[in-house]
């Protein structure tokens, strides 16, 4: 269920699974916020020891339907009910993989959420 961040943000969660050369992938929750007030065009993906990654929604929109990348971050469809998201850094890169639903949830929930209006 999602909670409000704030008056007008989204803050949604989602179990992605970090996938390695390892046999067994590793589950991690991921907070995956939108505040249209500070920046209406991000979405942000936080990881257990405020690891942070801000990409736009358009990235992530365009993703889930075929491969995209922008920058450090790619997001790519992997059959019809995953999406891995790629976050590149100059130590490697982390590979983690969610289920399509929990995205297009949050992606709907962004789109719900309105900026405050400014006081005329």
């Amino acid at each position: 269920m999602p909670r409000a961040a704030d008056d007008q943000g989204v803050e949604d969660h989602a179990k992605g699974r970090i996938i390695s050369d390892a046999p067994l992938s590793r589950p991690v929750p991921v907070a995956l916020r939108f505040d249209p007030a500070f920046e209406p065009a991000t979405v942000r993906f936080v990881f257990p020891g405020d690891i942070e990654w801000s990409f736009p929604r358009a990235l992530l929109e365009t993703g889930l339907r075929a491969p995209a990348r922008r920058g450090d971050i790619g997001v790519w469809p992997c059959g019809r009910v995953q999406t891995v998201v790629e976050f590149h850094t100059d130590d490697g890169v982390a590979v983690v993989q969610f289920d399509t639903t929990a995205l297009l949830r949050f992606l709907n929930h962004t789109y719900a959420a309105r900026a405050p209006m400014s006081a005329r």
